[in-house]
């Protein structure tokens, strides 16, 4: 269930008489747990947080996370342990073993099989079909995977050991245990699996390629959790507010920026080129940039902090709504005084810009998405999604198709057709077509469904948050325009909708073909700029564009109006 990312939609803090029920639950659940341990698990005076959910197929899950770690979660009005409390309690649920290796499939989201549970001279512990119970692997008695069962133990024992065994809901190393802390399972050894066999035989897994394995896992744990782990360890050692720890980053990245990025010739220079382009390339390796986990909160807070408590840099608003930083006291003690720590090379940064002497450019990751409209709320209701939810295509479909398969609207003669019921009518037929359709082919369906909701897409820079915008992205927009004497000019818009700064384009563009650039403000844009450079360039700026800062074709206009090659007559 979580071997994808889930959709956070609330968090909040637990209210009291919520605390009481859930320890009732609680208690009402695992019987075996004491009054001390349930008190131990949802402590009185301790902030707990409930935190609901939307798993990737659309389930809802409730969270109840204590010191950031999830303890329990909530799904079909049932209550399941995490991990992080069966690591406490190991004992908590009747348990079936496996084999190391067996464990990374459950982390892809596999169900248990029967031919990979490992039988202990003890038996199968006594379970009936959808009971809860947990899964080890052999040699650790810590529990890594969370399930129901799917079907009795005297139905395993009459299947032969064949077919599912444990319907796995939850496992270590995914998604709801990367919203922990990301710690690892205890080593609670356990005897009485050493040596056994699958199904009470003998099994050829060799004892070196197990440990192999859980080494492995081990290790991917341990990546996966290291730059929390390094966060939280930084915060014990130094007693610092993670608010304070963010400042310091900040100022020190501000330091670096600015005395081994920017140069003289770059000034004025954007302030959001700055951030984007000098700053985060100077973030320490297992570290993130985040001005929003700052006390600042903006880049122009911490800017203007800046230029009036440190007097290191002079910040105007050169077009309006737009800030540059238009000098740099390069004399300024806190800078002159500042070296760059272990770990950065500079040099090694600046030959990844490909020669073009600008840091280097990640391209966006830019996702089209659909939003649930007014019209479409009444299809969009048993799934959950009010009118503006934000889906991807995907989720889209498989939404639909749960609601024609709830409502057993899959025409009986062809399964290509689907049945219109007065939902579907309202929501996706014309009035001309209300008495004349009554099926859609499945595409049609689809198709309509899309067709009817605000197209939207999110960008996506590295290390900065998601930005989701409503309509169509506008491509970067490359023409060639005639000047005086009839001289040919090329003209690029857009760049700053892909994170790239024009003046840099500009220089770019001016060592490749030789010719002078010049930008200009776009009338009615505040914070756009154009950038002109002498003939047409279309063929050279569609190789920088494509080549050197990776922009996909598709959000690229005008590359078809490139002069044709070939011999003159």
């Amino acid at each position: 269930m979580f071997a994808r990312p889930f959709r956070v939609k609330s968090n909040t803090a637990i209210k009291g008489s919520d605390r009481r029920k859930l320890k009732a639950d609680i208690s009402a659940a695992f019987p075996s747990l004491s009054a001390d341990d349930v008190s131990e698990l949802v402590p009185n005076k301790e902030e707990l947080n409930v935190v609901k959910v939307y798993a990737h197929k659309g389930d809802a899950v409730t969270l109840y996370v204590l010191h950031k770690n999830p303890l329990f979660f909530e799904l079909e009005k049932r209550l399941y342990p995490t991990v992080y409390v069966l690591w406490r309690y190991p004992n908590l649920l009747p348990t079936f073993r496996t084999w190391t290796p067996v464990l990374q499939k459950l982390i892809g989201g596999a169900d248990l099989m029967l031919p990979g549970v490992v039988v202990p001279s003890s038996g199968l512990p006594d379970v009936k079909q959808g009971n809860c119970c947990a899964v080890t692997v052999v040699n650790n008695r810590a529990p890594v995977a969370v399930g129901t069962a799917a079907v009795s133990t005297a139905e395993m024992c009459s299947l032969g050991m064949k077919g599912r065994g444990v319907c796995v809901v939850h496992t270590y190393m995914d998604n709801l245990w990367a919203f922990g802390d990301k710690s690892g399972p205890p080593s609670l050894p356990d005897a009485e699996s050493v040596g056994q066999g699958v199904n009470g035989e003998d099994y050829n897994f060799d004892e070196e390629e197990v440990e192999e394995e859980e080494l492995s896992l081990a290790e991917q744990a341990e990546e996966k959790g290291e730059k929390s782990n390094e966060e939280e360890e930084g915060n014990q050692d130094d007693q610092k507010h993670p608010q304070e720890i963010m400042d310091a980053l900040l100022f020190q990245c501000f330091l670096h920026a600015l005395k081994s990025k920017v140069k003289k010739s770059e000034l004025p220079l954007l302030t959001s080129t700055f951030l984007r382009n000098h700053m985060f390339s100077c973030c320490p390796s297992g570290k993130q940039l985040d001005i929003k986990k700052s006390s600042y909160k903006k880049l122009s807070k911490f800017l203007q902090a800046m230029q009036q408590q440190h007097n290191l840099v002079r910040v105007k608003e050169l077009t309006k709504g737009v800030e540059s930083i238009v000098e740099v006291d390069w004399k300024n003690q806190a800078l002159r005084s500042f070296s760059a720590p272990e770990g950065i090379d500079d040099e090694a940064v600046l030959m990844q810009d490909g020669g073009e002497g600008e840091a280097p450019y990640n391209p966006p990751e830019i996702t089209t998405l659909y939003s649930v409209s007014a019209r479409l709320g009444p299809l969009f209701l048993e799934a959950n999604k009010r009118k503006g939810a934000v889906l991807q295509p995907a989720e889209v479909r498989s939404i639909v198709t749960e609601y024609v398969k709830n409502n057993e609207l899959v025409d009986e003669n062809n399964k290509n057709y689907v049945t219109i019921n007065p939902t579907l009518c309202d929501c996706l037929l014309e009035k001309s077509e209300y008495q004349e359709v009554q099926s859609l082919k499945w595409d049609d369906l689809f198709s309509r469904t899309l067709g009817r909701m605000q197209e939207c897409y999110q960008v996506v820079f590295p290390g900065l948050a998601p930005v989701t915008r409503k309509g169509h992205i506008e491509p970067i927009d490359i023409s060639v325009a005639s000047r005086g004497s009839n001289k040919k000019v090329t003209l690029i818009k857009n760049l700053e909708v892909y994170g790239l700064d024009p003046a840099v384009v500009a220089t770019a563009l001016q060592r490749r073909v030789q010719a002078s650039s010049v930008l200009q403000p776009i009338p009615g844009s505040k914070d756009k700029v154009l950038v002109q450079i002498q003939g047409n360039q279309i063929h050279q700026v569609g190789n920088l564009l494509l080549d050197h800062y990776r922009i996909p074709r598709k959000y690229i206009q005008g590359l078809e109006k490139a002069p044709k090659g070939g011999k003159k007559k």
